[in-house]
C-alpha cells in the first residue's frame, strides 16, 4: 500500500524539535515559523507540556464521554480564566473543522433557521458544513453544495445588512483574521456590526479563531479587538501543541441538551492534559505578551523593506505580502536559510510560529528576509 497522494510536501524529513527549531534527519538546524499550519503554540517539546502528558500516560490515555472526566472540567476552568470568558460553556472535539461543524449546526438548533453569512477569502474546514462555508469551490465536493451558504464581500457593511434584511440569518461565521485568505485582519467595526444585526435578527455570531485564536494575536481571540462577544467561538490548531484536540465555547444564552452533539475522541484524558499543559505555559510565561511584543516588532521591521507590497496581521499572525517577481522567496528562506514559513496565494509569505518566540530569532529571520530579497 501507498499513501494517498494529496500533499504537495517538501523533501526534508524533520526528526527533532527544541523550541522554536527543528531538526531534519541530516541533523540540518531550521527555524520554524510556521509552526505547522500554526498549531505549535508553546514550542516544540516544551518541557511542562511532555511532562503533563507521560504523566497522564501513565494513569489513562483514553476512556468515552460515558464517564466522569474531571480534566475536562479543569480544562473548561482554566480556558475560562486565561480567556475572560468564564460564563461560558466547553464542548471539546478533535479539530477545526469539526470544531466549526459543530458551531454551525448548534447554531440551526438555537434558532432553527438555516442560511449562514459567510465571506470571499474564508477558510472553516473540510467537512461538510464547514467545507461549503470555504470560498474554495476546488475543495468542495458535490455532495457538500448547498444553497444555505451565503458568501458575502470581506469587510462588506453594505451587504451585510442587505444579506440580514433579505434572509432569515441562522448564523454569521467569520476568522477574526483571514489565514488562508492571505493575513486578512476584520475591522473591529465590521465585527460590531455583525454583533448588533445578530442580536436584532436573533442569529448565532461564531468567531472562527481556529488559527487567529489562542493568544496568537496578542489576545487571547483575535475578535477581542473589537470590545464585543461572540456567541460561539471556535479553537483547535494551538489549543493542544501538536496533541489533536478542537473545542468550542459557546454563550450561557444557548441550552444544552443529550445528544445535541456528541463525539468519541473529544475531550480524552491526553487531549485534555495537553490542552491544560498549554494554558498553563502561556498563562505562566506571559505568551499573550510576548506574542503582541515580539509580533509588534516582526510587524514594524518588516513594513521597512521597500519592496514588501504590504504586511498584515497582528501578534504572531503575519503576512508578508510580495511582488510577483520575488515569488521564490519563501522557497529560498525554506532551502538556503533553513527558515520555515507558510505562504497564501497568490505571494503571501505567512508567519505563524511559536507564541514564545524570542526577539533574537525574530532578528534571524529579518536578517535572513533581507539577505533573500537583496538577493
Amino acid at each position: 500500500m501507498k499513501l494517498f497522494d494529496v500533499y504537495p510536501i517538501n523533501p526534508i524529513n524533520i526528526v527533532k524539535g527544541v523550541g522554536s527549531l527543528v531538526y531534519d534527519d541530516k541533523g540540518t538546524e531550521y527555524l520554524d515559523l510556521y509552526g505547522g499550519h500554526a498549531v505549535i503554540s508553546i514550542g516544540h517539546t516544551n518541557p511542562h507540556y511532555v511532562m503533563r502528558l507521560e504523566d497522564q500516560l501513565h494513569q489513562i490515555g483514553f476512556y468515552s464521554n460515558s464517564v466522569e472526566i474531571p480534566l475536562q472540567k479543569q480544562l473548561a476552568e482554566k480556558l475560562g480564566q486565561v480567556s475572560g470568558k468564564e460564563d461560558y460553556q466547553l464542548f471539546l472535539c478533535n479539530s477545526g473543522a469539526e470544531a466549526n461543524e459543530n458551531a454551525l449546526k448548534l447554531a440551526s438548533f438555537y434558532n432553527l433557521k438555516k442560511k449562514v453569512i459567510a465571506f470571499k477569502g474564508a477558510f472553516h474546514g473540510r467537512t461538510s458544513l464547514a467545507v461549503s462555508a470555504t470560498d474554495n469551490p476546488k475543495i468542495i465536493a458535490p455532495v457538500n453544495e448547498t444553497n444555505n451558504i451565503i458568501f458575502l464581500p470581506w469587510k462588506d457593511e453594505t451587504a451585510l445588512v442587505e444579506a440580514f434584511e433579505t434572509n432569515d440569518i441562522s448564523s454569521v461565521i467569520i476568522e477574526g483574521i483571514q489565514g488562508v485568505g492571505g493575513i486578512q485582519v476584520a475591522p473591529e467595526g465590521f465585527l460590531q456590526k455583525i454583533r448588533s444585526l445578530c442580536d436584532e435578527h436573533n442569529a448565532v455570531f461564531i468567531a472562527d479563531s481556529v488559527q487567529c485564536g489562542y493568544g496568537r494575536s496578542g489576545k487571547f481571540f483575535s475578535h477581542d479587538f473589537a470590545g464585543v462577544n461572540a456567541d460561539i467561538y471556535t479553537m483547535a490548531k494551538g489549543m493542544g501543541n501538536g496533541f489533536p484536540i478542537g473545542g468550542i465555547i459557546i454563550s450561557p444564552k444557548i441550552k444544552p441538551a443529550y445528544g445535541m452533539l456528541g463525539t468519541t475522541f473529544g475531550g480524552n484524558h491526553l487531549a485534555c492534559a495537553a490542552g491544560l499543559a498549554v494554558l498553563e505555559v502561556i498563562e505562566r510565561d506571559n505568551l499573550l505578551q510576548n506574542a503582541a511584543e515580539v509580533g509588534g516588532y516582526l510587524i514594524e521591521e518588516l513594513k521597512k523593506f521597500k519592496q514588501v507590497v504590504e504586511v498584515r496581521g497582528r501578534g504572531l499572525m503575519i503576512g508578508i505580502e510580495l511582488p510577483a517577481e520575488l515569488s521564490s522567496v519563501r522557497k529560498d528562506l525554506l532551502f538556503k536559510h533553513h527558515i520555515f514559513t507558510g505562504e497564501a496565494k497568490p505571494n503571501v509569505v505567512r508567519l505563524l510560529p511559536a507564541l514564545n518566540l524570542t526577539k533574537a530569532y525574530a532578528d534571524r529571520f529579518l536578517e535572513a528576509f533581507a539577505e533573500t530579497l537583496n538577493q
